[in-house]
């Protein structure tokens, strides 16, 4: 397997870190404010310990640190004691973690079985900074799943969570930056792709505020834009035609708190002009209205629109811009903070399954009993882009709760399958390479009883898992060597790969069959027929 670092040359492979106090820093660690390597739980027998981590305070020390099912301990967050992960198909023998000038080396066991986002490791693998910043899927025994990323070292002034799930680096950096601008009277403009969550942050600007008044949130892109303004600054009677009386307005319906307009970017010239007015005079004329009249008001914007090009393109005024990113924030899409997906994914679940009276999913009481989340349906979540964030996954959580009421297990129908599936980039056009010429069956020179399960494999790999020259190989026929696959324990055929594990290889391996074969271990032939069932287009080096 090829490596991409080497070891850090102070590193003793023989000691190993399996401190239980895992969210404390240890004396002597680094006072560095470089992140640390830690494990988030994203997938266990027992649901709710869903979110628990382990902070690899010993690779910073530039020692190795082991995992097992008894050692250490994962915690939640903030909290002093914790638990092993406990599973018991999981190997009594540790994984272990070896820091290297660049990333992390990731040796597992000789006995159990450990997959990196569905692909078997069989070897040592090295994981640098790109791959530990995205987040490394680990999964134990076809059960337990971690996340393997880079965490912000716990402080003392830890920022409240301000009803946002979640511990990742880009979430707290946020809350730091919302209880810096909450107490002052500076517009806001909230920034983020579509569903990150942007009315949550402007409620809890509201509610960390001294305002007093009340949190009104206005959606323009919703309202027709022949009534913005009457809706916005409300408009008296006879304004307009329908116009029978005064209508008080959003403003002043916000009068001492918080008016939250999202999709700004919707506003009309119109529109836009009144609200650079508030902006900077405090003071709106109502339509229909000769005279202003003083609001007080703090406005808090939001859009997941490029502002720049709509100034660019005449559409935006820039004065308007200005006024309203007083105070910027930038939210991170899911996708930037992998980490948070287990607990989000948990939170929406529960929610669901108290309203169905099923909340005792959550905590199993048979530890043999299969996990609630699949450990193959957590990777995929992990490795879904989610281009529609944090509401796309309540409601893909929601309809994985409903779909298996009365399941012991969360079951993936063919519609979520196909909106969870992984993108693929369209691989450049080829000529389709010449089928090589067919090869008498060579007789058979030995019995199959005869041939050995480490001879059998060495053949195999030796001839790159081209079946019929590996029989030829052995001396026994083709057909005869399928039989001894099937019957040993430790080699599989093509088809008896699940199409989680198929998809995820393929996306690894870049399309690439060559290197899906060395991975998988399966003859080409079968595997390539395989991937194309599934609609899938490989490409060989």
């Amino acid at each position: 397997m090829p490596r991409t670092g080497a070891p850090a040359p102070h590193a003793p492979a023989t000691t190993t870190d399996v401190s239980t106090a895992a969210e404390s820093i240890p004396r002597g660690a680094p006072s560095s404010a470089r992140p640390i390597p830690a494990l988030t739980l994203v997938s266990h027998a027992t649901a709710t310990r869903v979110g628990e981590r382990l902070l690899l305070h010993g690779l910073l020390a530039g020692r190795e640190v082991a995992l097992s099912r008894n050692a250490p301990d994962f915690t939640r967050p903030g909290e002093p004691l914790g638990l092993p992960l406990g599973d018991p198909f999981m190997s009594r023998k540790p994984l272990r973690f070896v820091p290297l000038a660049e990333g992390i080396r990731v040796i597992p066991p000789e006995e159990g079985r450990c997959t990196s986002a569905g692909e078997p490791l069989h070897g040592d693998r090295d994981f640098g900074p790109e791959a530990l910043a995205r987040g490394v899927p680990l999964e134990f025994s076809g059960r337990t799943v971690v996340l393997l990323h880079l965490a912000p070292l716990p402080g003392p002034n830890a920022p409240a969570s301000l009803g946002m799930v979640g511990e990742s680096a880009p979430l707290q950096g946020l809350r730091q930056h919302i209880e810096r601008v909450a107490d002052l009277d500076v517009p806001v403009l909230i920034r983020g792709e579509t569903g990150t969550g942007k009315e949550l942050v402007a409620r809890a600007l509201h509610e960390r505020s001294k305002r007093t008044g009340p949190f009104v949130s206005v959606n323009l892109g919703a309202i027709p834009r022949e009534l913005a303004a009457a809706e916005l600054f409300g408009s008296v009677r006879g304004a307009f035609t329908g116009a029978q009386r005064d209508r008080e307005g959003f403003f002043r319906a916000a009068e001492g708190g918080t008016l939250f307009l999202d999709e700004v970017g919707e506003a009309s010239p119109e529109v836009q002009v009144m609200l650079l007015r508030v902006l900077e005079t405090g003071e709106m004329y109502p339509v229909g209205a000769s005279r202003p009249v003083a609001t007080n008001v703090r406005l808090v914007a939001a859009t997941d629109a490029d502002l720049e090009a709509q100034i660019a393109e005449g559409r935006f005024r820039a004065p308007l811009l200005h006024r309203l990113a007083g105070y910027e924030l930038r939210l991170p899409p899911l996708r930037e903070r992998r980490e948070d997906m287990g607990p989000l994914f948990l939170h929406f679940a529960r929610q669901e399954l108290e309203a169905l009276g099923e909340a005792h999913h959550l905590t199993p009481t048979d530890p043999y009993a299969p996990p609630w989340m699949p450990a193959a349906l957590a990777v995929r979540l992990l490795l879904h882009p989610w281009p529609g964030n944090i509401r796309q996954l309540r409601n893909v959580a929601r309809q994985l709760v409903i779909n298996s009421r009365g399941q012991p297990c969360l079951e993936l129908d063919a519609r979520l399958a196909q909106e969870l599936k992984l993108p693929q980039a369209p691989p450049p056009p080829r000529a389709p390479a010449p089928e090589p010429p067919q090869e008498p069956e060579v007789a058979a020179r030995r019995k199959s009883t005869e041939v050995g399960g480490p001879e059998l494999l060495a053949a195999l790999r030796a001839h790159d898992w081209d079946v019929k020259r590996a029989a030829h190989h052995l001396g026994i026929a083709r057909s005869s060597i399928y039989d001894l696959i099937e019957r040993s324990p430790s080699l599989r055929l093509a088809g008896d790969l699940s199409v989680e594990e198929l998809t995820l290889c393929f996306h690894a391996c870049q399309g690439n069959l060559d290197e899906m074969v060395r991975r998988l271990e399966v003859s080409k032939r079968a595997l390539n027929r395989r991937v194309k069932e599934l609609g899938l287009v490989p490409k060989e080096s």
